[in-house]
């Protein structure tokens, strides 16, 4: 049954028969074959398929065998590196969903470190905002989300790992920085913002809320570097990760006012509840807690 429970984990994460056996390099009768096979061990139907359309639907009794099979196949995980005792011979596969200032700024230095010391685990990081992280480790289809801010969903295990202060960045010769500034300089301005959804952009909507302030113009771009570039540009001013604008400020592209609370916010990883991670997770974050904490 170990087989057929990695073919079905598969196929729920690529939703294809296809891709999930080119994925486990078995052809896809074989595929098939597998499925049924669970279906007549558990007498329930796992996938409904639809030939017409080529689409397939995990059932809910499927799903909950997705999670169990996914708990199965990670305690066999430990059981395995448990018995050898020895971390030299740490393999796994890793799917890590990372918000952007995260996987942009903060994961890069550490990856080139931890893939060095553990060169067997092989890691996929999935960048994207912190909605759609939650979202997909939900799904089970991420196993560590790198987060911003706080999930409002009551499905995960979550731990704070880094502090992040925001600041107001500015171009650099911008002329609105003066010895006598305050918040009433930033009516009527442009602004370069993150979309909605991102941990960045719940910052600025409450500090323009907050601060009664009515921008002039708005102007939403999708990644970090894209805001600290336009910014560069003279398009506009924003609020941004400290992370993200000292390397601006170093090279003397950007200039920032600091911000105090409420405007810090805390990195967390979130783990699903209710399942055990593998022993390439559990590496992963106490090498990341233990790298974070000298930032």
């Amino acid at each position: 049954m170990f087989e057929e429970l990695k073919t079905f984990i598969a196929v729920v994460e690529f939703k294809n028969f296809t891709k999930a056996g080119e994925h486990l390099n078995l052809s896809q009768p074989s595929v098939s074959t597998h499925i049924k096979n669970l279906e007549n061990v558990f007498s329930v139907r796992l996938i409904n398929r639809s030939v017409k359309q080529k689409t397939i639907v995990i059932t809910e009794s499927g799903f909950t065998l997705y999670k169990k099979a996914k708990e199965i196949l990670n305690l066999i995980d430990i059981t395995h590196m448990e018995v050898l005792n020895t971390s030299n011979s740490l393999k796994g596969h890793l799917k890590i969903g990372a918000s952007l200032t995260i996987g942009e700024y903060v994961l890069p230095k550490f990856l080139a470190i931890f893939c060095k010391k553990y060169p067997d685990i092989d890691i996929e990081v999935f960048i994207e905002n912190t909605s759609i992280i939650c979202s997909h480790l939900k799904e089970l289809t991420l196993d560590i989300g790198l987060i911003e801010g706080t999930s409002s969903s009551s499905s995960f295990i979550q731990e704070y790992f880094l502090e992040d202060k925001m600041v107001l960045a500015f171009p650099y010769n911008s002329e609105l920085i003066t010895d006598n500034f305050s918040f009433d300089k930033l009516q009527n301005q442009k602004w370069v913002v993150r979309e909605e959804g991102s941990g960045t952009r719940e910052f600025l909507n409450m500090f323009l809320g907050t601060n009664e302030i009515v921008p002039n113009g708005i102007m939403v771009l999708g990644s970090n570097y894209a805001v600290k570039e336009a910014v560069r540009n003279n398009l506009g001013i924003t609020i941004i990760s400290n992370f993200v604008a000292l390397p601006g400020v170093e090279n003397k592209e950007l200039s920032i006012i600091e911000l105090n609370n409420p405007y810090v916010r805390h990195f967390s990883y979130i783990l699903p509840k209710n399942i055990t991670i593998s022993k390439a997770s559990q590496v992963f974050l106490e090498e990341f807690k233990e790298y974070t904490s000298s930032l």
